[in-house]
């Protein structure tokens, strides 16, 4: 019986050879078809192809309309002669500048805004911060008015440095709201806060912007970013330590 089945494959095995390599020669056609856009049987067609055909949703995109500008001063800055800011806004704004503000209580802060009351007036931001800074200075910015601010450390505080990295303050943290109530009913965004790295004693990397951060009256927070020399609004990482 075993003698006569080897018999059968020898006797056919030539055609069955031909079968398999025609079959292999047919799907290699189909296969290269395909990729040059020829209509080809689906089930020829692997998953991730298929799948790379599907369309894709569309996303609408909206306009917000940023109330606040701010950047740094051309002079040189340190913690010991103070920081000029620039600012322009379109309505009449305050700019609270604190000083040494705890790392942890900004992070708490904005998680604040996102979750509770949202931070559109100074005395809430202050609130909010649980006080956690070593000075506090404010300026009132007239609408459409570019000027510059200069803010500094009080010598009496005796404050020359904020310690070694990893850092549990930052030296400075910008924050710009709306000053009248009406304003805040026309625009999504409600404050502006910026994190300010400011050269002293024991780090001295010159003074730069580390964090802008839009916060809307929906409790939204968004990452403001220079791109090919023009801001655009990112989603936000968690602020980290200078």
């Amino acid at each position: 019986m075993a003698a006569e089945l080897l018999v059968k494959l020898y006797e056919y095995s030539p055609l069955f050879y031909i079968s398999v390599i025609s079959i292999c020669f047919i799907i290699t056609v189909a296969v290269v078809l395909g990729w040059f856009g020829f209509d080809v049987p689906v089930i020829l067609r692997s998953s991730d192809e298929a799948v790379s055909f599907l369309p894709v949703p569309d996303k609408k995109m909206v306009q917000v309309t940023n109330p606040f500008a701010l950047e740094l001063g051309t002079m040189a800055s340190t913690v010991a002669e103070g920081v000029i800011l620039r600012a322009c806004c379109l309505e009449n704004t305050v700019l609270s500048c604190f000083w040494g503000c705890g790392v942890q209580a900004l992070q708490t802060a904005l998680q604040r805004h996102h979750h509770g009351p949202r931070l559109t007036t100074p005395h809430l931001f202050q609130e909010a911060l649980q006080f956690q800074y070593n000075h506090c200075e404010t300026f009132n910015i007239q609408k459409e008015k570019k000027e510059e601010y200069l803010t500094q450390l009080p010598a009496a505080l005796g404050v020359i440095d904020f310690g070694l990295l990893p850092r549990e303050r930052y030296p400075l943290v910008a924050v710009l709201t709306l000053a009248n109530s009406n304003d805040r009913d026309i625009y999504n965004i409600v404050a502006s806060v910026t994190v300010v790295h400011v050269p002293d004693e024991k780090y001295g990397l010159s003074t730069r912007i580390l964090f802008q951060y839009l916060l809307t009256v929906h409790g939204n927070m968004y990452d403001l970013k220079m791109i090919i020399g023009c801001l655009a609004i990112l989603c936000p990482p968690q602020p980290q330590r200078g």
